[in-house]
């Protein structure tokens, strides 16, 4: 056990528990209301959604799996960096259109805003029920990271022992969260980035110069681990899945449901206009945080006798919980051990309440309780949010996978099918609903097959056309089929003339 790392971690942790139960009185409103509860009154302005919104997207995803891949997989690990940067142009365009048709209906979640726009409950209860969905592995990753950290800290790993502090920060995070709502993870965003931007650049910096500097780490990474593998003989391999890959996560990103929550929060589409210009300051830090895959591979430290045990129990996810070990002291790995808790707290509250606003606004209120009072309304939403931790730390108690990662990216290909029917919807009424739900099956079950193909391990499908083979992300291919089958299924709709064009909102609801 270290102790003095054990102490720092667990005084950190401390604090932000108090900070999260204290939030409910800042910017004090009706808690009895989901807008208050789940959107945080939609008051958050410019620099509180640049935290939230940063604490939203750069997860324990981030500090672990990441530089995990880097590790164990080397290139390809880089792929975080470009989607990250490409995502930003994109949704600079579309959500703050979302925010605004959001604001003047009322909108809790994206399902709210299908269901009015094309007139469909079956369509929206398609998207919520994905987004769930999807949003559970999502929280799994995060407590993942927490996991790592606590078995970094020296606590039993096995047993009821070993899952006792992983229980505990559960128990910490469903109860602040049920009573603060998403004023919680606001306030601990701020914590949270102070504590990674500090762990970070402290790694980034002293590290290399206790290994001689960065030309002496590169010269220790071989080849193959340094650039993808060229095409040959008419297979793409690496170079498409990475672009791929990139490319499908970059479009993924904004529409997670915690993403969609965290945008809506915020106090107008100026505010998030402002936050996709300067966001990208986290794409520099992602960089750096990749980098320490390549830098943990240099120093050889799986190989060191007081770190191997580890690396034996968590496999390239100790990677950088192993750096701070072995260069840090030990009051120092307590600050970084709990920059990455926080870092899975911060997220996986947004989460859990952002499937709790979808669970309550699109099934309960739309097919269970329609005529159910603003007060149960929240309610549920706060008993669904617990349950929905629940289910996430039962996956990972349960299901432990390799890769971290591939929670993640499998969630991906099953939100990536959500897109369609979300920014047609922004900018066009040309699409009828049944369209939208035909191509959200075929791309949906076409995803889930492939992956299954790999037992659910990897996220990627080799493509063999015109003699080439074409290996690309599950989640690009399954959207492409999707939208084609959209247009085809419309097309033939709109010929028949059985196509609804009712809508609840209208063209001026997207000015402003």
């Amino acid at each position: 056990m270290n102790v003095v790392a054990s102490t720092v971690f667990i005084g950190l942790f401390v604090f932000i528990a108090i900070l999260g139960f204290a939030s409910a009185h800042w910017r004090k409103g009706d808690m009895s209301h989901l807008h208050e509860w789940g959107l945080g009154g939609r008051r958050f302005g410019a620099w509180i959604s640049w935290f939230l919104i940063g604490g939203d997207l750069y997860t324990a995803y981030t500090f672990i799996a990441v530089p995990a891949l880097v590790f164990g997989a080397g290139a390809l690990g880089f792929f975080a960096l470009p989607y990250t940067v490409v995502v930003y142009p994109m949704v600079f365009a579309i959500l703050p259109r979302l925010w605004v048709v959001a604001r003047k209906h009322n909108y809790v979640t994206a399902s709210d805003f299908v269901a009015g726009r094309f007139n469909s409950p079956g369509l929206a209860l398609a998207i919520a029920v994905t987004g769930i969905v999807a949003t559970m592995p999502y929280i799994a990753l995060q407590l993942v990271g927490i996991q790592v950290v606590i078995g970094g800290l020296g606590f039993p790993t096995h047993g009821f022992i070993g899952e006792l502090p992983l229980i505990i920060a559960f128990t910490v995070l469903a109860v602040f969260t049920y009573t603060s709502g998403l004023r919680a993870p606001a306030s601990i965003a701020v914590v949270k980035d102070l504590l990674v931007y500090i762990t970070i650049i402290a790694m980034i910096v002293i590290i290399p110069i206790k290994m001689g500097g960065f030309g002496h780490i590169f010269a220790a990474i071989p080849k193959d681990h340094l650039l993808l593998p060229p095409i040959k003989d008419g297979n793409t391999g690496m170079i498409s899945f990475y672009t791929t890959l990139a490319f499908g996560s970059a479009l993924a990103l904004m529409f997670y449901p915690h993403a969609t929550t965290a945008v809506l929060a915020a106090k107008g589409p100026n505010t998030l206009r402002r936050n996709w210009v300067f966001l990208p300051a986290y794409s520099f830090l992602l960089g750096l945080i990749a980098m320490l895959g390549y830098v943990a591979y240099a120093s050889g430290i799986d190989k060191l006798p007081e770190l191997a045990p580890y690396f034996a129990e968590y496999k390239a996810q100790f990677a950088m919980p192993g750096l701070l070990l072995h260069f840090f002291p030990s009051w120092f790995v307590g600050v970084g051990f709990a920059a990455v808790a926080i870092g899975a707290l911060v997220p996986a509250a947004i989460m859990s309440i952002a499937a709790a606003n979808l669970f309550t606004r699109n099934i309960y209120k739309a097919y269970i309780r329609p005529d159910c009072t603003v007060q149960q309304e929240t309610s549920m939403a706060k008993m669904f949010s617990l349950l929905v931790k629940f289910g996430a730390l039962m996956f990972i108690l349960f299901l432990p996978l390799t890769y971290a990662i591939q929670l993640q990216l499998l969630g991906g290909i099953l939100i990536l099918q959500t897109l369609p029917a979300i920014v047609s919807g922004i900018y066009t009424r040309w699409f009828d609903a049944k369209a939208l739900l035909l191509g959200w099956a075929t791309g949906l079950g076409w995803g889930i097959w492939a992956a299954s193909l790999t037992g659910f391990q990897k996220s990627g499908y080799a493509l063999h056309l015109g003699g080439w083979v074409i290996p690309a992300y599950i989640g690009l291919y399954a959207v492409i089929l999707n939208l084609v089958v959209a247009v085809i299924a419309n097309l033939v709709i709109r010929k028949l003339g059985v196509a609804n064009d009712n809508d609840a909102t209208e063209l001026a609801d997207y000015v402003g």
